[in-house]
């Protein structure tokens, strides 16, 4: 994960993939007989897609186990936003086929993004997939695991406009019982001209907002306190009552029409001690409104990932981003004026995007030295097949010069992210405890409300506790100090 500058843990749905995060579903044992193993790669998305979909077979005899040795049925949850990502689902394939060859009833399917821009056609590239099943055809699995027990290849990659599977409750294994995610739609609209996501998981749809409060409400009963709303573009959530909904917004006390504003205060004021964040935020989309809401509830988390993609305003145009470099400072200028200069942002950048000079490449940089972003997820452009560039922009970057152009790019992130840490030296936070560090059970960590881990001494102190804590040194991509009293 070299182009990850920071210790982020919440990853951008639309281009955080190429870190090749893999998630494995952990082991739950009901006594059900047959077993299934799931990979996710990618984003936070697919992770917990995953959840769904374990919740889905778990009601048709299905228990999970994180033992690929020991399963009946193998899927891959895939990502498609860089080649480099789907490169690494084949070579996986290719581990998963020396299975099979040992246990030939081995189950092997393909799921999320890379089933949906590839189809049936996977069936014919990778030889022992048995199962294609895109996003939004989860519901359907059990039908298509029967029809594959029953000797047959099985496929469905419809997408939805509806779907949002609000009625099911994940199943929380990839969790560590003290923070997980929500989704809050499905979809994208925006048709960015690099960007293979609306190809992939279909038109914007928003769930219920009553789905998303009563899961919350039931994950802070049972201990979480920490939700992350997931959507490819929360500020464009928007929803609507239907008739019997109505009462329910009139007791409530919100308009007919929700926007993310409206959901965010809702999730808030399910409990005090409950934090709230959310990704991905777009330039064009985030209004003051929201900002105004983080500013009022102190659990809603002063953080911001607010992907820029580049600095100058032609790229934007090409990339069609729907905002120019004026536009992009402006939101950051609202975002420090309405929530102070402790509010964490984050971006991701793509370098060497078509016929992209160098004078613009040093309006990235240029960017960067005005923002001061506290991490970033920088890479340098992967032409995806399908995606509106592909189709009208010739893909001219050397790639010597993409490299070059990334590592500028990354060196300049470096530099701020440490300096972004040092001023917090001397000041105290107050840390949700998440589990021990990484690198010793002798600390704990945590994030800040800026979405920064911070690392100390464990003391008494549980996973799931708030702390206060005095940040005394940093490195770029962490705090340490020690406990306090508040």
């Amino acid at each position: 994960m070299e182009n990850l500058i920071g210790d982020l843990d919440v990853l951008n749905p639309q281009d955080a993939e190429a870190c090749e995060t893999v998630h494995v579903l952990k082991d739950e044992n009901t006594g059900n007989k047959r077993k299934l193993y799931i990979e996710s790669y990618g984003c936070q998305m697919n992770f917990a897609d995953s959840e769904i979909v374990a919740s889905i077979l778990q009601k048709e005899g299905f228990d999970t186990t994180s033992d690929i040795a020991t399963a009946d049925v193998v899927f891959l949850n895939t990502c498609s936003i860089r080649e480099k990502a789907e490169q690494t689902v084949r070579n996986r394939l290719t581990h998963i086929n020396g299975l099979k060859k040992q246990k030939p009833e081995l189950l092997v399917g393909v799921l999320g993004c890379m089933a949906e821009r590839l189809k049936a056609k996977f069936l014919e590239e990778e030889k022992i997939v048995d199962l294609v099943a895109g996003p939004d055809a989860y519901r359907d699995l059990p039908a298509l695991i029967s029809q594959v027990d029953d000797g047959q290849k099985a496929v469905n990659t419809f997408l939805s406009r509806e779907e949002t599977y609000a009625d099911i409750s994940p199943v929380r294994l990839n969790s560590n019982g003290v923070t997980a995610f929500i989704s809050i739609m499905r979809g994208c609209d925006n048709m960015c001209s690099f960007c293979v996501v609306p190809f992939t998981r279909g038109r914007e749809r928003s769930r219920d907002p009553y789905s998303i409060v009563q899961e919350a409400t039931q994950m802070f009963a049972q201990g979480y306190r920490e939700v992350t709303l997931l959507g490819q573009n929360v500020d464009s959530y928007k929803w609507s009552p239907e008739e019997n909904n109505k009462a329910w917004i009139e007791k409530n006390g919100v308009s007919n029409i929700i926007t993310f504003a409206n959901l965010l205060e809702m999730v808030a004021k399910v409990h005090p001690d409950l934090r709230v964040r959310f990704s991905t935020s777009h330039p064009k989309d985030i209004t003051d409104d929201v900002l105004h809401t983080m500013a009022k509830y102190e659990n809603i988390c002063k953080y911001i990932h607010l992907p820029v993609q580049s600095g100058n305003t032609r790229i934007l145009d090409i990339m069609n981003r729907g905002y120019s470099r004026e536009w992009y400072l402006d939101k950051i200028k609202s975002i420090r004026t309405i929530l102070g200069n402790d509010c964490g942002i984050s971006s991701d950048m793509i370098t060497g995007f078509c016929t992209e000079t160098e004078e613009e490449h040093q309006d990235t940089l240029s960017l960067m030295d005005a923002v001061e972003y506290d991490f970033a997820y920088m890479f340098f452009y992967s032409e995806r097949p399908g995606t509106l560039a592909a189709k009208k922009y010739t893909d001219d970057i050397d790639l010597d010069i993409k490299k070059r152009r990334l590592n500028e790019i990354i060196q300049k992130q470096t530099e701020h992210s440490l300096k972004r840490n040092k001023l917090d030296v001397g000041k105290v936070y107050k840390v949700l405890i998440e589990g021990f560090s990484k690198r010793s059970e002798e600390y704990l960590q945590g994030r800040n409300s800026a979405n920064k881990v911070i690392v100390f001494p464990k003391g008494n102190y549980k996973k799931g506790e708030y702390v206060h804590v005095l940040v005394e040194d940093c490195t770029g991509a962490t705090l340490m100090g020690k406990t306090i009293n508040s």
